[in-house]
């Protein structure tokens, strides 16, 4: 008993302060992540009145890249067409004549494409723009839509290549394009969700640059982008196919043209996972906004 009354005076009259304190910790938590969400829906709110500063600074990095070519931004275009072919009729010869396999290639292609530059892009994002964010006030989410028109920009000569190929193949444009929009959009939605995600892992973690690129490589080869899962039991392309968070994505914009029916499956989980990316980008955006500048 001394040695408890001699612990509870030390201690504050508690053998367990943590637990005493744990509903004051909790209260005072939930006006900190309101704030930093007050502050990120400020800080993009901000940057959405200057799309004109953004777009202007897409256009003009693509203009960039492919300065004194001479096809200039169709280089684009030729390296789709490029990864297509090579995919089409060097990997898998003999489903080269099949028309659904050449859509369903066209079509994984186009959004891993994307979903691949995105991510990449997006972990030295900070990096790359440090000495705007040093130097301007301009609001944090004026570089990641940047980065993000950018990525929309790139992606539609490959959807022009893609609509392109699935035209070649037969597929005729009908409703179920209308389908594979709703798949499009909302990995448009995402996009600047990840691109926060990354950037920020980037700040904090430089070799992620590194780390993301070769599981980007990797990844392309356990994401069906042009394999096909067939429901094989008991193999790594069933874990890869079912847990690959890609994989709804791609699904979600190829199943409604390959196999003519409304992905609900595929549009109901990626739903969720761009309500959780946001929910974390949110309060990445909210808190360390204006951090950044002491991270890069």
């Amino acid at each position: 008993m001394p040695i408890e009354m001699t612990i509870r005076e030390v201690l504050g009259g508690s053998l367990w302060p943590a637990k005493d304190n744990a509903p004051k910790q909790q209260i005072a938590t939930l006006p900190a992540m309101i704030a930093a969400l007050n502050g990120a829906f400020d800080d993009i709110s901000k940057a959405m009145k200057l799309h004109r500063v953004w777009v202007a600074l897409a256009h003009e990095d693509i203009g960039d890249q492919h300065r004194r070519t001479t096809l200039g931004p169709l280089w684009m275009l030729v390296n789709y067409f490029a990864f297509v072919g090579t995919f089409v009729f060097v990997f898998v010869t003999k489903d080269a004549s099949n028309p659904s396999y050449i859509a369903y290639v066209a079509i994984g292609m186009l959004v891993w494409f994307y979903l691949s530059e995105t991510i990449t892009m997006s972990v030295s994002l900070f990096q790359r723009e440090a000495s705007f964010i040093q130097g301007t006030t301009l609001p944090l989410f004026v570089y990641v839509m940047r980065l993000t028109m950018q990525c929309v920009i790139r992606a539609g000569y490959s959807l022009a290549g893609c609509v392109l190929i699935l035209l070649l193949s037969g597929y005729g444009i009908n409703t179920n394009w209308l389908m594979s929009v709703v798949g499009l959009l909302l990995l448009i939605l995402a996009t600047p969700a990840f691109v926060i995600l990354f950037a920020f892992l980037g700040a904090f973690f430089p070799d992620s640059e590194f780390i993301v690129g070769n599981l980007m490589r990797v990844g392309m080869f356990l994401t069906p982008v042009f394999w096909v899962y067939s429901g094989q039991e008991g193999t790594i392309q069933k874990y890869a196919y079912h847990w690959n968070p890609f994989t709804y994505f791609l699904e979600g914009v190829r199943e409604p043209i390959t196999a003519g029916t409304f992905p609900t499956h595929a549009l109901v989980v990626t739903g969720f996972i761009c309500l959780g990316v946001w929910t974390l980008a949110l309060l990445l955006l909210g808190l360390y906004r204006k951090r950044i500048v002491f991270l890069i």
